[in-house]
């Protein structure tokens, strides 16, 4: 396996790295305009449209979109048959991503001015969410803790889950999980024509206020077709890790690290910083041992080929400068003192530190969302959280008292800005 080495004393490294980090974002513009129509026809025909889609592209042929919807004891029933292992580890891991988001809760808050002004903010949830969950063979019961749990933790007060079944194969696992999370509604549909449902609303499906969840090149097309109709969380670029390693960690621990991502797919991204060549040498015969083990090696061999790299940096303070220009979705600090070094980051999805902190526990159970900003959008974007369910409206009373000294000032600049119907219902306040 051929891993790029590079080097930060080499000429032309910036330009390497950048070339190294381009990924085409641009939108295909055949997936474009068959997500375009299907939106419009959604949006026109409803329940009918759907139908039709979910016929031609999942081979679901039902009479009714009712039908596709499934109850909830068949949800807790696959939550019942899970195997005992796996039913405590699911439970195990919505419990802490819980207990974690419930950290994130927004208050309300006021404060009153000496005339009587009253001003503050009012935090309340979303009334209705929509979460995509990739389903068939590809399904992920993380991507729904991750999503509906904070969603619940906010207070949205109904969540409606869609997920494609092709061919009627639903994943008990997925089922499981909405169990677990409190899903309130779950529908076998997916792809663009699931998006519309959920952004205009049919005649089964209500319409939501926000989607989240991943889903495919259609999904994410769809997704970016209908904000401004409804909120969305983000949409997602391919899956990026980037390790920085002072060399005292076992290199075969670094190597499966940076395959966790790579395995996602081939356009998936993983980098590893050191300072130490030899260490590099060393993980880099591990990526070629331990490779052969993996029943996804294809996908990780061209994806650590094609975007993958090692890296040799003069030390830890220009791998933390580096750092902060990738922005990565995720970053493990694999050195002495993770803790204090997390201070020189500025810019990443979320922080792993320390040796035992591989990237796979967020991933599934540490607590924190795994639903990362990629691309660089770091530099100014968040995890999704309790905050992306809540939203808040500004307070404001103005006392009698307040209204003589505040409607001179908003007059005055009303008027300077031409606009006289603001500055005369400020001033109709005023007493003589």
């Amino acid at each position: 396996m051929n891993i790029k080495r590079l080097s930060t004393a080499d000429a032309g490294f910036d330009q390497q790295l950048k070339d190294l980090l381009a990924f085409e974002t641009a939108q295909d513009d055949q997936i474009d305009l068959v997500v375009a129509n299907i939106l419009r026809d959604v949006k026109n025909r409803g329940d009918v449209a759907v139908l039709e889609y979910t016929k031609k592209f999942d081979h679901l042929d039902v009479s009714g979109l009712s039908q596709l919807e499934i109850p909830k004891p068949e949800l807790q029933a696959a939550l019942d048959n899970l195997p005992p292992a796996q039913r405590d580890a699911l439970k195990q891991a919505a419990e802490r991503v819980r207990v974690y988001h419930e950290k994130q809760l927004m208050s309300s808050w006021s404060y009153t001015e000496n005339d009587g002004t009253l001003l503050g903010q009012q935090v309340t949830s979303l009334d209705r969410v929509g979460l995509y969950v990739p389903g068939g063979k590809a399904a992920y019961p993380s991507s729904v803790l991750m999503n509906a749990i904070p969603a619940k933790v906010a207070g949205v007060q109904e969540l409606i889950m869609v997920v494609p079944t092709p061919n009627g194969e639903k994943n008990q696992l997925v089922m499981a999980a909405a169990a677990v999370c409190g899903v309130d509604r779950v529908f076998c549909i997916g792809g663009a024509q699931a998006v519309a449902a959920l952004a205009y609303g049919t005649e089964t499906v209500p319409q939501v206020d926000k989607i989240v969840g991943p889903g495919n090149a259609y999904v994410a097309a769809a997704k970016r077709r209908v904000f401004g109709v409804v909120g969305i969380d983000m949409v997602a670029g391919p899956s990026e890790i980037l390790v920085i390693c002072d060399g005292k960690t076992n290199p075969d621990w670094i190597a499966m690290d940076l395959f966790s991502q790579a395995e996602h797919d081939e356009l998936a991204q993983a980098i590893l910083l050191s300072p130490d060549a030899d260490f590099l040498d060393k993980v880099a015969a591990s990526a070629n041992r331990l490779v052969e083990e993996m029943p996804r090696k294809e996908i990780i061999r061209t994806s650590l080929e094609s975007r993958g790299a090692l890296i040799k940096v003069k030390d830890l303070e220009e791998a933390a400068r580096i750092a902060n220009y990738i922005a990565p979705e995720h970053l493990e600090l694999s050195i002495d003192d993770p803790l204090a070094f997390s201070k020189k980051i500025k810019h990443a999805g979320a922080i792993f530190m320390g040796r035992d902190t591989c990237e796979a526990l967020g991933d599934y159970c540490a607590g924190p969302n795994h639903v990362l900003p990629t691309s660089r959008t770091a530099r100014f974007s968040s995890p999704l959280g309790v905050y992306d369910f809540q939203k808040r409206s500004s307070l404001i009373m103005v006392s009698p008292e307040g209204a003589q000294t505040l409607g001179k000032v908003a007059a005055t600049l009303a008027y300077g800005e031409g606009l006289q119907a603001h500055a005369h219902s400020a001033e109709y306040r005023l007493k003589p």
